[in-house]
């Protein structure tokens, strides 16, 4: 391990997208598969005058001198295993993360947090992506990135900006990053009212993992009015059901909060699908307005996108609720024109998306997500607008019936 580079490096490291599943798909082939995916990242990393450190299972890793190096031979593996003749039913994908910091050896190779922080980033991609650090997209001179956000990255302290590299031939819209916390709650200002503790502590502590600045707790949404007045937050997150009866209080509240506060959002959370509740809070505007079961709060980047779409003026309706509304039978139903992609499209954009969001989460272009939308307001006869929220209002008032 004495000859491996030192100093500072930049890491390469890659691996397979979903192996375990293409394990089972293709039995006995794997090997041979396993070892045309070696072929390629190994072809790429020499060719750009890199050194192999280690491959274990459907990973390799590998150390470059200067980081454009790395780069190049980023995109040269995507492309060669874009261009391969892969003997499954789908393309063998593979993700590549990037990271430039310092090399510390010992007996069994590379150890420190850079060759970490270098897996960490890789883990967050997904097959066909390349995504860079920050520290290493500074030096990706000549190509094209795409500026992911910041987000922290399992077991590390630091958050990490991350950067997707563009380039010509290879896919540029993917899903949005895995095992990742976005600090999307950056500079937003929360207030929450949640009668239970256990579960108000949790999300409090979600929210603050996110980068929200939570101001106030309530039990009781008395309390919470007083929170809102005082602190003036972007967004107060409520439980609909509240002491002292557990009905509508925290319902009602929210609607008191949209009439005197009409600068903060209202994001209200149910235990079950209430699509009447829902429907009442965007009657009139859809504008700092949510609605979504507790079930999401467990998928903390959608609930943490969903609270920063809130607090930002835009609006959060759970998928759960549009589907019931979407999948209600009725006479004469345009929705059956309709394509399925389509019918996809819809319920997203009734959930509050834009259609750049809608894109990264159908994996699409956005010109493509632009076309669909446009069909979908002409099949169902509805006004068309760029506005996220008249658009919204218009969907919600269709699904209404």
């Amino acid at each position: 391990m004495s000859m491996l580079p030192t100093g500072t490096v930049t890491f390469f490291l890659a691996d397979v997208e979903k192996s375990t599943r293409l394990v089972q798909e293709v039995g006995t082939a794997y090997p041979d598969l396993l070892a045309s995916v070696r072929r390629i990242l190994r072809h790429a990393v020499a060719d750009r005058g890199g050194v192999e450190v280690d491959a274990i299972g459907d990973e390799l890793l590998a150390v470059f001198n200067e980081p454009a190096a790395a780069v190049g031979a980023a995109v040269q593996a995507q492309r060669e295993a874009q261009e391969c003749d892969w003997p499954t039913d789908r393309p063998v994908r593979v993700r590549i993360g990037l990271h430039t910091g310092t090399a510390e050896v010992d007996e069994e190779g590379y150890v420190g947090i850079d060759v970490i922080r270098a897996a960490r980033i890789t883990s967050a991609g997904h097959g066909g992506q390349i995504l860079l650090s920050s520290t290493t997209a500074a030096f990706a001179t000549g190509h094209e990135t795409r500026d992911l956000g910041t987000h922290r990255l399992a077991g590390l302290s630091e958050p990490e900006r991350i950067y997707q590299l563009i380039d010509d031939g290879l896919p540029r819209d993917f899903p949005p990053l895995r095992n990742t916390v976005s600090q999307l709650g950056a500079g937003r200002r929360v207030v929450i009212a949640e009668d239970t503790v256990l579960l108000r502590e949790g999300i409090v502590r979600l929210l603050e993992e996110a980068g929200f600045e939570v101001v106030g707790q309530s039990g009781t949404a008395e309390d919470l009015l007083r929170h809102v007045a005082m602190h003036k937050p972007d967004v107060a997150i409520v439980d609909i059901r509240m002491p002292p009866t557990h009905t509508d209080e925290g319902l009602r509240a929210a609607r008191e909060i949209r009439e005197r506060f009409p600068g903060t959002g209202v994001l209200v959370l149910s235990q079950y699908i209430e699509a009447g509740y829902a429907l009442d809070l965007v009657a009139e505007s859809a504008e700092g307005v949510g609605y979504l079961l507790k079930d999401r709060v467990g998928d903390l980047q959608e609930f943490a996108t969903s609270v920063r779409r809130v607090a930002d003026g835009g609006s959060a309706l759970d998928p759960e609720v549009v589907s019931h509304l979407v999948g209600r039978r009725r006479a004469h139903d345009p929705l059956e024109e309709l394509t399925p992609r389509e019918r996809e499209v819809l319920e997203l954009m009734a959930e509050g998306r834009s259609n750049q969001a809608i894109a990264e989460r159908l994996f699409i272009t956005l010109r493509a997500v632009e076309k669909h939308v446009t069909s979908i307001f002409t099949k169902l006869d509805l006004a068309a607008s760029s506005d996220d929220h008249r658009r919204v209002l218009a969907v919600l008032a269709f699904l209404r019936g």
